[in-house]
């Protein structure tokens, strides 16, 4: 299993990246991102140290620690430049959070998102045909998710990027220990969202092919 949508202390996990990691590995992760929530107020606080930490617990533990960002509740417009902003400061993964249907995001998120620099839209809820149209032709990964509430338009987003041709990645959006749930239940998270076994593969492939993009180009 891979994870590259978590959360620690740097935003609104429980643990710091040290112990998140530790438990990740325990239960037989392979990679991990940490991503914690960014806006105009932390992006320049939250990013360096995270890449600080995540070359430690790469080398410590064997398996990549990609350190990024999900820019949340960032208004549309400034999407695209706060991407930038945090590649610049060391983000290797930039994650945005769509319009999730439990949460008053900003509409427009997830169209401004798929024309931005990022690599994952994470739970973008209803989103529509044309987005997922986008997603596909950008290259740009549409996230199923395993936690609660923003997994409810799991089923749709599956439907949507089945017919347009966008990649799919399964993330935990992990804030604690528990919600690193591991392959077995993510395969049946996955398969109730209406995946069929090729397609899981298929999608745990692209989190590694995604994670191997990155660590080459380091």
């Amino acid at each position: 299993m891979i994870d590259l949508h978590t959360h620690t202390i740097f935003s609104d996990g429980l643990l710091v990246p040290s112990e998140l990691v530790r438990y990740a590995v325990v239960r037989g992760y392979r990679a991990v991102a940490l991503t914690d929530h960014g806006d105009h107020s932390n992006l320049d606080f939250i990013v360096p140290r995270i890449v600080r930490v995540s070359a430690v617990l790469t080398k410590a533990h064997g398996i990549p620690v990609l350190p990024g960002i999900e820019l949340t509740f960032v208004p549309p417009d400034h999407i695209a430049d706060m991407a930038i902003q945090a590649r610049s400061l060391g983000a290797k993964i930039v994650v945005v959070h769509g319009e999730t249907i439990v949460e008053p995001v900003m509409p427009g998120t997830n169209l401004a998102a798929l024309k931005a620099p990022i690599d994952i839209l994470a739970h973008p809820g209803l989103l529509t045909e044309e987005e997922a149209g986008l997603a596909a032709e950008r290259g740009i990964y549409l996230e199923i998710t395993t936690r609660r509430g923003h997994s409810l338009t799991n089923g749709h987003v599956v439907r949507v990027a089945r017919e347009r041709g966008a990649f799919l990645v399964m993330n935990n959006d992990a804030h604690l220990p528990d919600d690193l749930v591991g392959q077995d239940r993510a395969r049946k998270i996955a398969a109730g969202a209406g995946l069929t076994g090729n397609e899981i593969e298929a999608m745990f492939f692209h989190s590694q092919a995604l994670v191997e993009q990155i660590t080459v180009a380091d």
